[in-house]
């Protein structure tokens, strides 16, 4: 369960897109992990996105990715149909 609202934004774009396989982490109860992910990505926020262990950003550029589309072209490189490819198709038979 997200405990911060950039964090739970991350995981309901995930869900749009029908991601279901990902992992979270709890940097809250680790201040080394919280130091050091953002050490290691030269990042200062948190949350951050990783796909296929490529870091991709904090929460502001996954929502970018997500309203300009290119987030479906990146899970379509890792395998993943994005759900609302479906829910397009789905709307153009309406």
């Amino acid at each position: 369960q997200p405990l911060c609202g950039f964090s739970n934004a991350v995981v309901q774009i995930l869900r749009l897109h029908g991601v279901e396989d990902y992992n979270a982490h709890d940097v809250l109860q680790d201040p080394d992990l919280r130091q050091g992910i953002k050490n290691y990505s030269n990042w200062p926020t948190i949350p951050q996105v990783y796909l296929n262990g490529e870091f991709v950003g904090g929460c502001d550029i996954l929502l970018q990715m997500h309203q300009n589309g290119d987030l479906v072209e990146e899970l379509k490189k890792l395998g993943i149909r994005s759900a609302l490819l479906d829910a397009e198709k789905d709307q153009d038979k309406k």
